[in-house]
This record gives structure tokens, sequence and C-alpha cells, in this order.
């Protein structure tokens, strides 16, 4: 489907009004709004099953989308190498070519440290540009990704840290019209950082416990090409998961993540938008910025809970819940899902988001996640004959 494009939508896009819904139903006009708000979608449908949560999740025999959730977690992981490839269908609702597609990939390399690579790829689709007098200035193709190195290791046998460097890049918005029914489509590209920290019990005991805390997307601002530069969605996430060995075939595990975004709240003051000067400065005011003190920030702070019951290794079932206030965006769903694996390398997720309202555009939004998981051969010692 093409979808046309006038210059008041064209803001609206720069704005990130289209990814993912955050603002689309928004109430108020102090919602924070970034753009490339894509760099923050859940990728996999694990976390998506359980309400969007899996800062904390325990990674297991090999959980590769680790990456994007806290790097911090794959020293801990059961399998020296692991490899997710996921894609999601996106605002199916509204229209049917967008989606994000989401491969990753770890590899040990020694038994506390590990290196990976991810690419988060977001497409928008093909959209009609149009001036203020609905012209055609001709079709282009929208589309954002990012490509992440992680370096990884145990800091103690119960502590880890890791930390990713990216290359973000995003091309939304045609600015020139080209010749010929071509437009030309202004790119935007930046690099950017993540670090993350997990924590996990490692008891002997029916219960165990992880904590975790993650920030995305450490970076500058970008302007599109106009005279405003904007805020990228740096993410602040911090979770707990506890999960109870019932026995050696049943396995439950509860969790809880929450997220603020770390941009500044918007101002107005005598009629123009205020904003701190430097992308870190808004970073380090975005937890004090909020024009109704602290009662606003916590409106801002999002929470997802999540419950997965594993059974035998092989077979998992998985709900959760999202909810973000109505102020700041009002996204409020359920969510379902389940996961199954074969020969314990290879595995399958499934994920499907029930709105709590109709009219939702991320109705039905749907996730699907391939993943294996491997050890790495062993060495055969060399011989030598006399």
């Amino acid at each position: 489907m093409i979808k046309k494009i006038t210059s008041a939508l064209r803001v609206s896009l720069l704005f990130g009004l289209t990814v993912p819904a955050v603002n689309v139903f928004a109430q108020t006009t102090r919602t924070p709004s970034p753009v490339i708000q894509s760099l923050i979608i859940t990728p996999d449908a694990r976390s998506a099953a359980m309400g969007d949560a899996g800062v904390a999740l325990s990674p297991g025999d090999g959980d590769a989308n680790s990456i994007f959730w806290n790097p911090g977690k794959i020293p801990f992981s059961g399998k020296d190498m692991a490899v997710s490839v996921s894609y999601a269908p996106w605002l199916r609702q509204l229209v049917d070519d967008m989606g994000l597609l989401n491969a990753s990939f770890y590899k040990k390399i020694q038994t506390n440290q590990a290196i990976g690579l991810s690419v988060h790829y977001f497409d928008q689709g093909e959209f009609q540009a149009t001036n203020s007098t609905g012209q055609s200035l001709g079709n282009f193709n929208s589309k954002e990704y990012s490509i992440s190195l992680s370096y990884s290791r145990k800091l103690s046998e119960k502590l880890g840290l890791g930390v990713n460097v990216k290359y973000i890049n995003s091309a939304l918005s045609p600015l020139t019209s080209g010749v010929a029914g071509t437009v030309q489509v202004q790119t935007e590209s930046t690099v950017g950082a993540d670090i993350g920290l997990f924590h996990t019990s490692k008891r002997d005991k029916p219960w165990n416990y992880n904590w975790g805390v993650m920030i995305q997307n450490i970076s500058g601002r970008v302007s599109y090409g106009l005279n405003e530069s904007n805020f990228i969605p740096t993410n602040f996430k911090a979770g707990f998961a506890a999960t109870n060995t019932i026995d050696q075939h049943n396995k439950l595990t509860l969790t809880a993540d929450i997220n603020k975004l770390m941009v500044p709240t918007p101002k107005v003051v005598n009629g123009k938008l205020e904003q701190p000067s430097t992308a870190i400065g808004g970073i380090l005011g975005s937890f004090g910025d909020a024009p109704d003190g602290f009662s606003e920030e916590l409106k801002e702070i999002n929470v997802s809970l999540g419950a997965e019951y594993l059974y035998n290794d092989l077979f998992a079932l998985r709900g959760g819940y999202f909810f973000e206030d109505a102020s700041k965006g009002g996204r409020k769903y359920f969510t379902a899902g389940f996961g199954v694996k074969l020969e314990k390398k290879f595995g399958l997720d499934f994920a499907y988001l029930i709105p709590v309202a109709s009219g939702n555009a991320l109705a039905q939004t749907l996730r699907l996640s391939l993943h294996a998981n491997f050890n790495a051969a062993p060495k055969v010692a060399k011989t030598t004959t006399n």
C-alpha cells in the first residue's frame, strides 16, 4: 500500500508518531517525542509475549536477543554460541507494508567473555509525497536500521556487564522533490551506545532471582536537514525476574520491567518549545524536567509484567501486560505467546498483542522468532608419531 504524505504528516513522521504508535493516541502535548523510535521496539517474540519485559530474564541455554535487552546477560548463557532471527509485521491495522526485522548473534570468546552482532531493521514501506496543494511529488521508501557490536564479560560469578556500540541510520523524510517523479530522501546517521548490568542469584534452591538495568541509545541529536535537531530515544530500563524450579520438568518465571525515555519532556514557554541545548543535557535532565514535577515524571514510566511456564525445557506458555499512563501515550495491552524447542538446539517463539481498548493501531500485532544455540566443537588433541 502506498501511503500519501503531506508536509504536516512529514513532520509527524519526523517525530516518530507512526512508530510505534507511542504518540498516535496521545492525550497531551507533553509526551516525549524522540525520532527513530523503532530503536526501542521489542524485536523478539519471547519478550513480546511477556508484556515487553526482558531486562532481567535469564538467558538460559543461549539468547542472542540479550544484545537488545541487556548484553550483561550473555556471559551467563549456557551455550557458547546463539543466533536469533525475528520478524514482526507492523501497524497492519493501518498499512500492509511496514515490518521490523532483527537478527542477532553472539559467541563466547572465553568462559567469562562474549562478543556479538545485531542488526535491527525497520521498513516503513512506500509513501507518496505531496505538497501543501496535494500535488504528487513522487514515491519514496522510508526505513531505519541500526548495526550493533557487543562485548560483555562477567565481573564476578553473579554479576555481568555488557556494552553495545551501534551505527544508526534513518531515511525518513522527503525534503526535496527530484526529477521525473522521483523524491530525494533525507538520510541521517549517528553513532550510539548501550550499557547493561545483570545480576543473578545462582542459588541451588527452588527460587532464583535476577535483576538488570540497561541504558539504550546513548547518542547525539539528529536534524534531517531541518533547522531543529531532535533527540533519539535514549531509554532507561530496569527489571527483576524470579524463577521457580517446581520439579525437574516444570519451571515458572515471573518478571517485571520499568522503562523511561531519557529525553526532555516537551515544555512550552511564551509560545516556544524549550529544549536542552545538548543531548547529554537532555539525558541528564530527563528525570527532573517535567513541568508538573515528580508526579509527572512518574507518569512517564511504563510498566511491563510477564510470566512464563516452561515444561521440560521444550515447551513454553507466556503471557503479559503493558501499561503506559493515559497522559503520556495511553498504550495498554495484554500479550500472549508460546515457544517450542527441537532437540534443545533449535526453537521457535510466537507472540500476539491484545489491546485493552478498541481502535488501537497495534491490535493483533504478531511476532515470530527463530533461534538456535550451540556449544563449540571440542578441540581434538594433536598426536605425534615417532
